[in-house]
């Protein structure tokens, strides 16, 4: 069967200007133009919208769906079954926030005890799983599985207000090293006051601080495409600044 651009909008439940942005960027093009000017989609475009959407509702950007579903080694199966995780993963988290403003709800309505670690349960799970389902392999690979079970443990057992001074900290260490790339100085006053909030940040998850293990992480910021991606999307260049001031600040550059 095959689909003008309205047809299509309508079945995917997307705007037809939706359809038309994705032609326009060359994630999805139609597979004629027929004799009144109209584009033209057919089943493999289909198919290939239905990937489209699924990776928009994982968050991943217009540039690297089209990356990934060009890519030469793309697999279709593959891709769904690492969808059906993914969305699976997502409900689990939604049903924790769900459980977690039900309680609330019980709390605030009813009088039902509701104790400050549970309110924050639901968004420390979803922390969690998060970390493990983009960083979680490397991660343990890197570190161990002990390591990595400790640091859970330690984010589950945060009390309301060190989870709301970890979340805080993060909020901080952004905000300053945009201002500290500002002066260009990696060993500026400013650089190093992010560092010693990214030690202290780290303090809330790691079982003992080693500054060995604060470089290594450090350049990992900048090896790791994932973490580099974080840093770069808020300021170009922001992963590697922060790996130079992280390096001065353990003294790893001495070594």
């Amino acid at each position: 069967m095959e689909y003008t651009v309205r047809k299509l909008a309508g079945i995917a439940g997307v705007s037809p200007r939706t359809i038309r942005y994705y032609d326009e960027v060359g994630l999805l093009k139609p597979v004629r133009i027929n004799s009144s000017g109209y584009r033209i989609y057919g089943r493999k475009e289909v198919d290939r919208l239905q990937q489209i959407m699924f990776y928009r509702e994982l968050g991943f950007s217009i540039e690297k769906i089209k990356e990934i579903i060009d890519s030469p080694e793309f697999d279709e199966i593959k891709a769904l079954k690492s969808h059906r995780e993914q969305l699976v993963n997502k409900r689990k988290q939604l049903d924790l926030l769900i459980e977690n403003v039900e309680k609330t709800l019980q709390y605030k309505e009813r009088g039902i005890y509701m104790s400050d670690k549970e309110k924050f349960e639901g968004f420390k799970k979803e922390l969690i799983e998060n970390n493990e389902k983009r960083y979680g392999k490397e991660i343990r690979e890197k570190y161990g599985d002990d390591t990595v079970d400790e640091s859970n443990k330690k984010i589950m057992n945060m009390s309301k207000e060190q989870y709301e001074d970890f979340e805080n900290l993060n909020r901080m260490i952004l905000d300053t090293l945009k201002a500290a790339m500002e002066t260009g100085d990696p060993a500026g006053e400013m650089a190093q006051k992010a560092c010693d909030m990214h030690k202290k940040w780290l303090s809330y998850t790691w079982k003992k601080y080693s500054p060995e293990i604060h470089a290594g992480l450090a350049q990992m910021y900048v090896d790791d495409e994932r973490f580099k991606e974080y840093y770069d999307r808020i300021r170009p260049g922001l992963a590697e600044f922060f790996r130079d001031a992280i390096i001065i600040y353990t003294g790893a550059a001495k070594q």
